[in-house]
């Protein structure tokens, strides 16, 4: 059936990339919430337009129209050889409903991945991340330096707003209040937690995460 994995970890510790990699890794989709909503408002499906009327009046989707669209995935052929869910569940509550549709389908996790990395050096990162108003390039003031300008076009680079140092330190306490627990519950769990170094180039970070993921394989 291939490898059904999750991976974790706060905003900035780089769980996206790293879920690119392995998801490429081992040919299977790499399922993101986020992307889900987006494809499902897309496609207009019955239970896109359920995600449309909370997605247009900047509600939060609820658990179960969430836990829907990770049900049409898994019943899709694209995740017949497995898959590799990326910041889900974020919740106790949706680990218990992803444990549900996962136990309905006769289908087990292989691991669960924790990314981790010091709170001040995730501030770091994002804080330090710059966007050229021109041409939208993204880089970090470690690559080109403090007020430098757009290295690709010579335009002004700014910081989002929502990439500012107290905005990032609130979504990490978010993050903290919401995760520790659904750590506790997966640690709890028979498929148990791997913690993960996320410091290093993205390189050293995926062969971690690659022999994080053989030794839970060899443990089961």
């Amino acid at each position: 059936m291939g490898v059904r994995l999750i991976i974790m970890g706060p905003p900035g510790v780089g769980k996206g990339t790293q879920g690119e990699l392995l998801a490429e890794r081992f040919g299977i989709p790499r399922l993101s919430t986020g992307d889900m909503i987006r494809a499902a408002l897309s496609a207009g499906t019955p239970l896109g337009e359920r995600v449309r009327v909370y997605y247009e009046a900047g509600d939060l989707v609820p658990d179960d129209v969430v836990l829907g669209l990770i049900a049409e995935a898994f019943d899709g052929p694209e995740t017949a050889g497995g898959f590799l869910l990326d910041g889900f569940p974020r919740t106790v509550a949706q680990a218990d409903g992803l444990g549900e549709l996962l136990a309905a389908r006769r289908l087990e996790l292989d691991a669960v991945l924790s990314l981790e990395a010091p709170e001040q050096e995730l501030v770091e990162r994002i804080s330090g991340r710059r966007v050229c108003e021109a041409c939208g390039l993204v880089t970090h003031v470690r690559a080109v330096g403090d007020d430098a300008p757009c290295p690709a076009c010579g335009c002004s680079l700014i910081q989002r707003s929502d990439d500012l140092a107290e905005t990032v330190r609130n979504r990490l306490s978010v993050y903290r209040e919401q995760t520790e627990p659904l750590l506790a519950y997966y640690a709890r769990s028979g498929t148990g937690l791997t913690a993960v170094d996320g410091l290093g180039t993205k390189e050293a970070i995926r062969d971690r995460l690659l022999d994080a993921l053989r030794r839970a394989e060899t443990a089961a």
